[in-house]
């Protein structure tokens, strides 16, 4: 028998963002910042976790989700692909908040395809990206 399912509880590192593919399909992606156990070797703390779902419902409960929200999904991970690459993530099937975040956003302040990219730096130990921008005074 095989199991391909996924379950996390992790805090929102980027919110919901909302792109349509070629297909026309609308994709809903966002990411979870999930802590590793305690007793964990090695110095990385936690884990950025790439969510994305296709379903209409799933893709209404997360619309208010906020950064630092704490949310629970459920999924499967599923590989994909497109010219040029692919990547690993949880195509989530049900969703909901857990604990709102501490600061909440504006009134429609939810990003789209169309705003910059929030950076893809899975390096960082709390799952949110590095600023690597130089101070404009050439500071450093």
């Amino acid at each position: 028998m095989h199991l391909n399912q996924v379950s996390l509880v992790g805090r929102l590192s980027m919110e919901p963002a909302d792109r349509e593919l070629p297909s026309g399909s609308l994709l809903t992606q966002w990411r979870l910042a999930v802590r590793r156990p305690p007793d964990h070797p090695g110095y990385q703390r936690s884990d950025a976790i790439e969510c994305a779902t296709f379903d209409d419902e799933v893709r209404d409960m997360v619309t208010d989700w906020r950064l630092d929200d704490v949310v629970e999904v459920e999924g499967a991970l599923r590989r994909r692909w497109w010219r040029g690459g692919s990547r690993y993530e949880v195509e989530v099937r049900t969703a909901r908040r857990l604990e709102e975040g501490p600061f909440p956003a504006p009134e429609g302040d939810r990003p789209t395809e169309g705003d910059p990219p929030t950076g893809e730096d899975d390096s960082a130990t709390d799952g949110r990206s590095a600023d690597t921008t130089a101070p404009a005074d050439g500071e450093g």
